[in-house]
């Protein structure tokens, strides 16, 4: 991550994750960003915690590749059913870069949760890098469109009382 600081140090606290120098210098990366991703990267909630829609404690379930003309990538993120109440899809178009560095060396499906991630400017459109616990997803397109979809999740708190237990 170029901005974002996954080991910032607050006060006598270290380890947290602080989105603060990607926000600070947002307003002007966006200006350079393709539309999709400076929706995705611009919306209030994506940094926000507590949002429904921040990406913190996502986790990666699927990776679809087309082999086109215009390759294609989609990334399906389900929902943490203690924060989320939607999953999360990002369709990555003219993808020109790809890559997942993995702690452990083992496969995608042992990413973890994301921690956060960072949409850049790139030459190529722009440059979505995604932190998980146990990783880094590393996406160079020419933008992306992020549709967030409502889900059902048994286990969310207060799910419970609704369903009368």
């Amino acid at each position: 991550m170029e901005y974002v600081d996954l080991n910032a140090t607050l006060g006598d606290l270290t380890g947290v994750i602080d989105p603060t120098g990607y926000l600070d210098r947002l307003p002007e990366l966006a200006a350079s960003l393709p539309p999709g991703a400076r929706a995705f990267a611009t919306d209030r909630d994506h940094y926000d915690f507590t949002a429904k829609r921040c990406v913190k404690d996502l986790k990666l379930s699927h990776i679809i590749s087309e082999e086109q003309r215009d390759s294609g990538i989609e990334l399906r993120f389900r929902h943490n059913c203690w924060k989320h109440d939607e999953d999360l899809t990002i369709r990555y178009e003219g993808v020109t870069g790809f890559g997942i560095e993995l702690a452990d060396g083992s496969v995608w499906q042992r990413l973890g949760s994301v921690i956060l991630d960072e949409v850049l400017p790139h030459e190529d459109g722009c440059a979505h890098e995604i932190a998980f616990w146990e990783g880094t997803l590393h996406v160079v397109c020419r933008d992306l469109t992020a549709t967030w979809t409502e889900t059902d999740c048994p286990d969310a708190p207060g799910n419970a009382a609704k369903d009368g237990r």
